[in-house]
């Protein structure tokens, strides 16, 4: 396999502005907009020569925030930053910084809408 397994991700949300702002926030990045018919859709930054998947906040018709299956991971320098962040800019901390080993550290945090997310960092 050349590509990495997971080539996009999207995170659907209620209050796409309050949700962009949670994210820019919480990674200090800058969402940009993509215009879709019949949906509203923020990406992610993403660099097509580089590792990793991008994908984007989206708001739809019929599909609802939170409580869903999906754990997308965001990488981090340091896990517990971006954890502390999601706390300030009105996510919830469901599990603080933890290891997991060998392969680095975890957090587990809500975002505004209520969907949860993983941080991944080494350290």
């Amino acid at each position: 396999m050349i590509n990495n397994p997971v080539g996009w991700f999207e995170v659907y949300v209620q209050d796409i502005l309050r949700a962009k702002a949670f994210y820019e926030n919480v990674f200090s990045i800058k969402l940009d907009e993509l215009k879709m018919p019949d949906l509203e859709m923020w990406t992610f930054p993403m660099n097509e020569e580089g590792t990793g998947a991008s994908g984007a906040i989206v708001k739809m018709e019929g599909c609802p925030s939170g409580g869903n299956s999906t754990m997308v991971y965001f990488s981090c320098e340091d896990c517990a930053t971006e954890e502390n962040k999601a706390s300030v800019h009105g996510g919830k901390i469901f599990k603080a910084k933890f290891s997991i080993g060998e392969h680095g550290f975890i957090s587990l945090v809500t975002d505004t809408e209520g969907n949860m997310i993983g941080l991944h960092s080494m350290k």
